[in-house]
């Protein structure tokens, strides 16, 4: 929708950056005459440094002359979020704060419904509006709606993906199809950040005010699930984000290729959290895993396996996200996964569970029960493992429907980095197959590629990684060897 503005000249600069790759105009318009600050509507990317998103907000307010203000509104019921998820933001926040306040931009945390976003605007006399892009569904209408009701330009940046998604306008059905595409575009955007420096100060912070992080902001907030509880295996935020790829890049990256399928050991980045949440970006992280090869700290071997983990598969999840309605339920299976899994859906079970048996670790199967621990209670779960915790889902679940939906309750639930693209697709490839190719006819499973216990404890130590998710090694009862 075109702004009543256009009438007057778009100053070339502006216009240079609203055409820039990772920037969505959502709502066209020049910015606003007489405005005295350009908001940034913080949300996926969380973070002060190296956000493409701000950069550009900071870009676009040094043009007109004017400082940014960057404002993070606190909502009581975002989807499937709870307390967990909630800590984890708040101590990102603060870390938010420290930076803002040392690259001398504003930074203001509401709550609603005390304030909204429109509200802000309104306050602060805004020009212009950049936000994130999100290709989930829900902050995704909430962007399509807020474009329709504002009246100012609102445009947002793909900030936390290396290639911006709608350079390839499509899904892809596997990772080798994507791969040469993404390949052709990455030396065009895998390049170091420049330093934007913001030339005009935030000067209305006394007359602003904001929420007070040193207060729980999830204070007063009578709908939100306070069961899950915060976990003390990840600290939230930038600071906590970079350590830990510092410690990733210059000890463990060396090691990638030969432990990464080793649930028992640390052999991954365990940085999935902090992308989830913006603390970090992949930019960032590709750049250091790169420069950790050229200061022979690893090989270029387990580098290019850790970039395809990082950029590849979780480009290509986004991908998914982006253009499958269907991406958190069944209805995203290809038609040959949906034909397998039907032929097959009155197979026999050996086992079946409720979703409160799931839930509880409540199986005949220790390695799996192992899994789920790891989830619940640490927030988190070894990459690996979340291929054979979906597959065994789908063999006790009543149908592939109930399979999925419980998969993404449980991954939703209880991982700080659920309720994102990379778990979607992770589950859609466990369950349905997408992203994967058909495998040997298997009961239950059909042409979807099946997983067992037995099998893996061939591959890694299974007991090992038992016993340190609080279970007993031995006993298992899945002798088939898939």
């Amino acid at each position: 929708m075109k702004s009543k503005q256009v009438d007057r000249q778009m100053p070339e600069a502006i216009a240079q950056l609203a055409a820039q790759p990772r920037v969505v105009v959502r709502r066209w318009g020049v910015p606003l005459e007489g405005g005295r600050c350009v908001v940034y509507w913080m949300q996926r990317a969380q973070r002060i440094f190296e956000n493409p998103a701000l950069d550009v907000a900071i870009e676009a307010a040094n043009q007109l002359g004017l400082p940014v203000v960057v404002y993070f509104q606190v909502i009581p019921n975002y989807p499937n979020a709870n307390l967990r998820h909630y800590h984890f933001l708040q101590q990102g926040l603060r870390d938010v704060a420290e930076d803002a306040a040392e690259r001398g931009i504003g930074f203001v945390v509401r709550r609603t419904p005390e304030s909204t976003l429109e509200a802000f605007l309104a306050e602060v006399n805004a020009a212009l509006l950049i936000g994130d892009e999100n290709p989930c569904r829900e902050p995704e209408r909430w962007r399509q709606v807020l474009a329709k009701r504002l009246k100012l330009p609102f445009w947002t940046v793909d900030a936390d993906v290396v290639v911006p998604s709608r350079i390839f306008g499509r899904t892809y059905v596997l990772l080798h199809h994507f791969r040469p595409h993404l390949k052709a575009e990455m030396p065009k955007f895998l390049v170091p950040f420049k330093k934007v420096v913001p030339q005009h100060e935030w000067t209305h912070a006394k007359n602003v005010t904001g929420y007070n992080l040193d207060n729980d902001i999830t204070r007063g907030f009578k709908q939100l699930d306070r069961s899950i509880g915060p976990v003390d295996t990840f600290t939230g935020g930038s600071h906590a984000a970079l350590k830990r790829m510092q410690d990733f890049v210059s000890l463990e990256l060396k090691d990638y290729a030969s432990r990464r399928n080793h649930p028992e050991t640390s052999g991954t980045s365990r940085l999935s959290p902090y992308l989830h949440f913006g603390n970090i970006g992949p930019i960032t992280i590709a750049l250091a895993a790169n420069k950790a090869v050229a200061d022979g700290k690893a090989t270029q071997d387990a580098a290019d396996k850790y970039l395809d983990e990082l950029i590849g598969w979780r480009e290509l999840a986004v991908l998914f996200v982006r253009h499958e309605p269907n991406y958190d339920n069944w209805e995203c299976a290809a038609p040959w996964s949906r034909k397998t899994l039907v032929e097959h859906a009155r197979d026999a079970r050996p086992h079946r569970y409720s979703l409160k048996q799931l839930e509880r670790a409540e199986t005949a199967d220790g390695l799996w029960n192992a899994a789920q621990r790891q989830m619940v209670q640490g927030g988190w779960m070894h990459n690996y493992m979340r291929m054979y915790w979906g597959k065994k889902i789908l063999e006790w679940a009543p149908d592939p429907a109930a399979a999925f939906e419980w998969a993404v309750t449980l991954n939703d639930r209880y991982e700080l980095d659920g309720r994102d693209p990379n778990g979607y697709a992770g589950i859609a490839w466990a369950i349905v197959g997408r992203h994967d190719r058909p495998w040997f006819d298997r009961p239950i499973f059909g042409l979807i590629r099946p997983m067992s216990a037995a099998a893996q404890a061939k591959k890694f130590d299974t007991a090992a990684y038992i016993r340190q998710n609080g279970g007993e090694a031995g006993g298992q009862k899945d002798p088939e060897l898939f």
